[in-house]
């Protein structure tokens, strides 16, 4: 189909600003489809996947037909997750960047009650929230739905999967009868048709084809491999790309939690995101990714809904997906926005065939390539650092430097020794752990950080307070903390290398059985 500039739209002047800044030009297909149908006041069935642009598909025309200068509420936007409540939040604060007078909210479990009352009283036009907590309002009637003119079912399928139909009803039950209603959905089952007969008016059926869902971007190649080499795969894989950010896909909690124990101990800046964390826990593990600290995200396909992270650059398929569809999901989360992604699946005996079934889903084809050596990662490396090189002595001034080499060069070393040697010292460091770096050697087994802390018996501590604590205050998952020994009045703890940090920042002063705690890095042991 054609795509369509935003200009083209018919939209405020304050919205083509906003999407401007916002880096956009041509509207995705779905906002193509969409946005005139919902401008124009049609209730709409629109199947999208994640990363489609459908928030903004239906963001656009209720920020157009919200009344600023009246404070009642005018839109609700359901979704199935925390995040990506958040998320919808975010993209329609910076949509209204030049609408001052719309507020909008989201409302979700997790957060004080509370602290969400008070923001609606002052007046809120646009919530977004999870189903639970939207209910929770209406039922302490801090939520007044008589004024709603839009409402919006974002993620219907994911709603369903995760038991969400009866509260879907109830707040569409409770709400005008003259009102706006639009559905996105990745996938079209009879639930989701049921629900759009009883409560959408004549909607207009809008629809992503396939081919578009898989991002042409987006390279895609899988690997014939043993089981047990795999995280020696995605070691050597990780070590040639370089990646930035990168999400790994899992099957089960177990794999997740494993895998990441695995990387850690390898010096990789990875954690995990499973339905077992707490929700504080999800959260910090988000941001660390968002900010770059975790480069090597670890989720299962349940715990990455509504997760839309910039800057992706890989996605790996440690497991095969059990669903085809979520195979489209997950690659669907690096090649953004026109960015090139990679997309690495390990494919492991009879998932061959689910391979092949994925290839026909798809529509696309999916290369094999042969398992790196560990000579072809150092040569890659070599050579990736040499095209660094090459680059500098072509575009930089280097006088300073010549005349240090020549001088070494008086003492008879020969220009090529001196470079072999600098070569060297340089590749021995990319190798090297900032955390022994940061901590020296505090004689924990290999790829952990040991710690002092100044509580034990005597203070009635037990490992498992002392795991609890580390995990609330700073993510990491009880199975990656290692050896913990309490005497009387201390104990020590052993911690993956690449988590070393946030624990010693983040858990001193943090309080176990009522005590506030000093952390340092263990003396090695004699």
């Amino acid at each position: 189909m054609k795509k369509l500039k935003f200009r083209d739209l018919d939209i405020s002047v304050e919205l083509e600003r906003a999407v401007a800044d916002m880096g956009f030009e041509e509207a995705t297909p779905i906002q193509s489809l969409a946005i005139p149908h919902v401008l124009s006041g049609r209730d709409v069935i629109g199947q999208a996947q994640t990363g489609t642009g459908k928030t903004a598909a239906f963001g656009i025309p209720i920020l157009e037909n919200v009344d600023p200068s009246n404070k009642d509420l005018q839109a609700v936007i359901l979704c199935p997750t925390r995040e990506l409540a958040i998320q919808v939040a975010e993209e329609l604060r910076k949509l209204s960047k030049y609408m001052k007078k719309i507020k909008v909210l989201p409302i979700y479990g997790g957060q004080p009650i509370e602290r969400q009352i008070n923001a609606l009283k002052k007046g809120v036009q646009i919530i977004i929230g999870t189903p639970g907590r939207v209910m929770d309002h209406m039922g302490r009637r801090t939520l007044d739905m008589s004024s709603v003119k839009m409402m919006v079912l974002d993620e219907a399928d994911e709603m369903l999967d995760m038991g969400f139909r009866e509260d879907i009803e109830f707040v569409l039950s409770e709400m005008p009868e003259e009102r706006q209603t639009l559905l996105f959905s990745a996938t079209m089952s009879r639930d989701i048709l049921n629900l759009t007969r009883r409560y959408l008016e004549d909607p207009e059926f809008l629809k992503v084809v396939h081919q578009e869902l898989t991002v042409p971007e987006i390279q895609q190649i899988y690997f014939e491999v043993k089981e047990k080499m795999k995280l020696e795969l995605l070691s050597r894989l990780l070590d040639i790309h370089n990646f930035q950010l990168s999400l790994v896909f899992c099957n089960t909690k177990r794999r997740v939690d494993k895998l990441v124990t695995h990387l850690q101990i390898r010096g990789y800046a990875a954690d995990g995101l499973h339905g077992d964390m707490t929700q504080n826990q999800r959260d910090r593990v988000m941001s660390k990714f968002r900010n770059g600290k975790v480069e090597v995200l670890v989720a299962t396909d349940v715990a990455a809904r509504g997760i839309d992270v910039e800057n992706v650059e890989a996605v790996f398929n440690y497991d095969v997906p059990n669903d085809d569809e979520y195979y489209v999901h997950r690659i669907g989360r690096t090649g953004r926005a026109g960015k090139k992604g990679m997309a690495f699946t390990f494919v492991s005996g009879k998932e061959i065939y689910q391979l092949r079934d994925i290839q026909k889903y798809t529509k696309t084809k999916i290369e094999q390539h042969q398992i790196p050596s560990v000579k072809d990662v150092e040569a890659i490396k070599t050579n990736k650092f040499l095209e660094k090189v090459k680059h500098v002595m072509n575009t930089e001034d280097l006088e300073k430097q010549v005349r240090i080499v020549e001088k070494m060069m008086e003492e008879d070393y020969s220009s090529v020794e001196m470079a072999a040697a600098l070569l060297k010292i340089v590749m021995t460091r990319e190798g090297s752990d900032s955390a022994a770096e940061e901590f020296g050697d505090t004689g924990a087994e290999p790829g952990m950080v040991r710690f002092f802390m100044n509580a034990g018996r005597k203070q009635r501590v037990k490992a498992k307070d002392i795991v609890k604590a580390i995990a609330e205050h700073t993510g990491l998952s009880s199975s990656n903390i290692g050896k913990i020994d309490i005497f009387d009045k201390f104990s020590f703890v052993e911690v993956p290398e690449a988590s070393a940090s946030d624990v010693f920042s983040l858990m001193n002063g943090a309080r176990i059985k009522g005590k506030s705690i000093n952390i340092e890095p263990a003396n090695k042991r004699e």
